[in-house]
């Protein structure tokens, strides 16, 4: 546990970094880069970022010592800025490395795009330039083995973890950083645990007059409504009053009151929420209306992280977004049948309840069991019936698998609300469904 608190830690100061370099400090004299990792020691003491250059491999570090004393003459500076921002007790002193690994794996990118502009060129001179840039590439390309590479970051609340097979590992390693801040980007965008991300913004001005926003939180926010539509309002984007009236918004969750619980239900509903993608503007007809991308958001990283991935080669991989929505590229190398994955138990941690074989699809969970509270024997989840402003119940567990990342995610909420026999009426028939309901454990929707 204190591990994963450390790494979450480290992780939100990196953010904090990146964001206090690119829009706080104004010195000419500090390089451009970019913060791959913070190493966070385990008394909180110090803070070791590693960094390469923002401006890409081809500009290399000759002079790593002269390169990096900028950043190290403002550690101090970058520090007590970084005071204002952190919820910890004690704030790191800074320290700057250069990410070698980080660069070496920028740089063999690099190479494979310049070859691919060069495909007309004779063979014979595209694997000179392999040779003369990197020595180990000598090898003879159609006869490499496919590696494994498997990474991991504290991303969106969660633990992003991605695993790829390819021919080259620093392409692989290129990928997954790529991945990694395709994720980040996307929080940054539709957080409403960050006050300066765009869904944050209109949760603040949506309801005092149209607010104009990017093309992105459009085309999501007409896809959330989609779903309200198609699922009669099970699935909702507008619960955010609700998870704050519940405790659930940076809390384990408690009974509200009767006068809160009813303000926040008013303040709930799809309805209310109006998209104009000509204009790309977004208006809430109700105040107190609030967006939370907690059904949706991983849904839609793993999505955009999948096609990202494609986009780099990648033909194996597999992306988990904590344990509620997977998607799968392709097999493993020796598993043709598809990447195995597990589904629990909702009323056993330790048992498997079933496992699937995931190909070019996603799988999204939904369950009773990831986030409650108790009060006089009855449990209280954190996944509501928007209709109502109530915990739904009737369900422990949805899985939802699909061929797409954000379909999954949205239908396992939806459904998690609905219930097995509204699924087996009304859910599109392209989704496969295991539900496990409070009676009659745990199958395979048959319709």
């Amino acid at each position: 546990m204190k591990g994963l608190r450390r790494a979450r830690a480290a992780e939100q100061i990196r953010q904090d970094l990146i964001e206090i370099l690119e829009s706080e400090v104004d010195d000419p004299n500090l390089p451009s880069v970019h913060i791959t990792k913070v190493e966070l020691a385990p008394d909180y003491s110090y803070a070791r970022a590693l960094v390469v250059p923002s401006e890409g491999p081809d500009e290399a570090i000759e002079n790593e010592e002269a390169f990096l004393a900028p950043l190290r003459r403002a550690s101090g500076y970058l520090r007590s800025l970084l005071a204002d921002r952190l919820d910890i007790r004690r704030v790191p002193q800074l320290e700057f490395r250069v990410d070698r690994g980080a660069q070496n794996a920028e740089r063999i990118e690099t190479l494979l795009k310049r070859i691919e502009k060069r495909r007309k060129e004779p063979l014979a001179a595209i694997l000179l330039a392999c040779a003369l840039a990197f020595p180990a590439a000598r090898a003879k390309a159609a006869e490499e083995p496919l590696e494994r590479y498997e990474a991991s970051a504290s991303v969106m609340g969660s633990e992003l973890r991605i695993a790829l097979y390819g021919p080259r590992r620093g392409a692989l390693a290129s990928a997954t950083l790529a991945a990694f801040e395709e994720a980040r980007r996307i929080d940054r965008l539709i957080s409403n645990y960050r006050p300066e991300s765009e869904w944050s913004r209109l949760n603040a001005e949506a309801a005092a007059g149209p607010v104009t926003v990017s093309e992105e939180s459009v085309a999501l926010l007409e896809d959330c409504l989609r779903y309200s539509r198609q699922s009669e309002g099970a699935f909702d984007v507008t619960v955010g009053s609700l998870v704050e009236a519940w405790g659930f918004f940076r809390g384990a969750g408690a009974l509200p009151g009767g006068l809160r619980l009813r303000r926040a239900l008013e303040s709930t509903g799809y309805r209310h929420l109006h998209v104009d993608p000509a204009a790309r503007q977004v208006r809430f007809d109700v105040d107190g209306l609030k967006l939370d991308p907690g059904g949706i958001g991983k849904g839609y990283a793993v999505e955009r992280i999948a096609a990202l991935l494609k986009g780099y080669g990648i033909g194996s991989g597999f992306i988990s977004a904590g344990t509620s929505s997977l998607y799968a590229i392709g097999a493993p190398p020796d598993e043709p049948e598809g990447w195995p994955v597990e589904i629990r138990n909702p009323k056993d941690a330790d048992e498997v309840a079933t496992t699937v074989r995931l190909r070019d699809a996603s799988m999204s969970t939904s369950g009773s069991y990831e986030k409650f509270f108790e009060v006089d024997g009855k449990v209280y989840s954190h996944i509501f019936d928007p209709r109502t402003g109530q915990p739904a119940q009737g369900t422990l567990a949805v899985s939802v698998l699909s061929e797409s990342a954000l379909d999954s995610e949205a239908w396992a909420t939806a459904l998690f609300v609905n219930g097995g026999d509204w699924a087996r009426r009304k859910a599109p028939a392209e989704l496969r469904i295991y539900y496990c309901g409070t009676e009659g454990g745990c199958d395979w929707i048959r319709r």
